[in-house]
C-alpha cells in the first residue's frame, strides 16, 4: 500500500503568493513602519506654519524644493510630515475601533449562543436593528448630538460592524456546541468559560479573523469619510480624511494636497481588501 506525499515542487506552489498579495503585504508593512517610526524622522513639526512657503509644489514638479519633498499646504505646513501623522492617527483609530467591535461582537455572540431564549432574541433584535440603519447617518447623529472627541470617535468606530462578529460568532458557536468535543467537555464538568474560551472560540477564530481583515478597510473608509465631512478628527490633529477635506478647495491650484492622502487611502484599503480575500480563501474551507 503506497501513500501519496506532496513533492517539493507542489509544496512550493502551494506556498507561492500571488504578486498582488506580495505588493499588498509590502504596502501594509510600509504603512506599519511609518506608523511606528514616523516620529523619528519627521522633517518638520506637522503643525509648523511658514506662510512664506505656502502652496509649494512637490519636488518632482517645477518650482518644487528638496526642503519639502511633497510640498506644502495653504499655511506652509509640510505635507510629508502631516501625511505621516495622518497615517498614524487614521490607522490607530481604525485598528482600535476594529478591535473594539470584534471583542464586543464576539462576546455578545457567545452570550446569545450560551443563554439562548430571551437573551438570544434580544441580541438578534439588536443585530437586525444595527444592520437596518445606515451607519453613516447614525455616526453623524451621534457626533452632532454629543459633540466630538477622540475617545467618542474611537468608540463610534468600535460600534461599526459589531453585528457581523456577533452573527458569525452566534451561528458558529451554536453549531460547535452540538458537536462531540463540546458535549464531551461539558460532560466532564468543564465550566462555560473553559468550554468557550479553550474549545469553541479557537475553532471559530478563523472566521472571525477573516471578518476582521475585511472589516478593517471599511473602518478606515468610515473614519476618513467622517473626517472629510468635518465630523471626525479635529484640528490641530490631522488624519487622512482631514487632509482630503482641507485640500479639496485647492484641487485646481494645489492638487497634491488632496491627491496624496487620497492615494494613501486608496492603496491602503485596496491592500487590506486583497489580503482579506486571500486570507478568506486560505482559511475558509467552504471557499476552496
Amino acid at each position: 500500500m503506497t501513500t501519496l506525499t506532496a513533492t517539493p515542487l507542489q509544496t512550493r506552489r502551494r506556498m507561492r503568493l500571488p504578486l498582488l498579495i506580495w505588493l499588498s503585504i509590502a504596502w501594509l508593512a510600509l504603512m506599519v513602519l511609518v506608523s511606528v517610526t514616523g516620529d523619528l524622522w519627521l522633517p518638520y513639526d506637522y503643525q509648523a506654519i511658514d506662510l512664506r512657503a505656502r502652496l509649494q509644489p512637490p519636488v518632482w514638479l517645477a518650482e518644487g524644493s528638496w526642503s519639502h519633498l511633497l510640498g506644502t499646504d495653504h499655511l506652509g505646513r509640510d505635507v510629508l510630515s502631516r501625511l505621516v501623522i495622518s497615517v498614524q492617527v487614521s490607522l490607530l483609530v481604525a485598528l482600535i475601533g476594529t478591535l473594539i467591535g470584534a471583542l464586543f461582537g464576539t462576546l455578545v455572540g457567545l452570550l446569545a449562543a450560551h443563554f439562548r431564549g430571551w437573551v438570544d432574541d434580544l441580541v438578534m433584535i439588536a443585530i437586525d436593528y444595527q444592520a437596518s440603519i445606515p451607519f453613516m447617518i447614525l455616526a453623524l447623529a451621534v457626533v452632532a448630538f454629543f459633540s466630538n472627541s477622540l475617545m467618542l470617535f474611537i468608540l463610534l468606530m468600535g460600534i461599526f460592524g459589531w453585528e457581523r462578529y456577533a452573527r458569525i460568532t452566534r451561528g458558529l458557536a451554536l453549531s460547535s456546541i452540538q458537536r462531540g468535543y463540546a458535549v464531551a467537555v461539558r460532560t466532564l464538568g468543564a465550566s462555560p468559560w473553559r468550554i468557550y474560551g479553550r474549545h469553541i472560540l479557537p475553532n471559530i477564530a478563523n472566521a472571525l479573523i477573516v471578518n476582521m481583515t475585511l472589516n478593517f478597510p471599511q473602518t478606515i473608509m468610515l473614519e476618513t469619510s467622517l473626517s472629510f465631512l468635518g465630523l471626525g478628527i479635529q484640528p490641530p490633529m490631522t488624519s487622512l480624511g482631514n487632509m482630503v477635506g482641507f485640500g479639496r478647495d485647492y484641487l485646481l491650484t494645489a492638487w497634491w494636497l488632496a491627491t496624496l492622502p487620497a492615494l494613501v487611502i486608496f492603496f491602503t484599503t485596496l491592500a487590506f481588501a486583497l489580503l482579506g480575500d486571500w486570507v478568506r480563501d486560505r482559511l475558509d474551507p467552504t471557499s476552496r
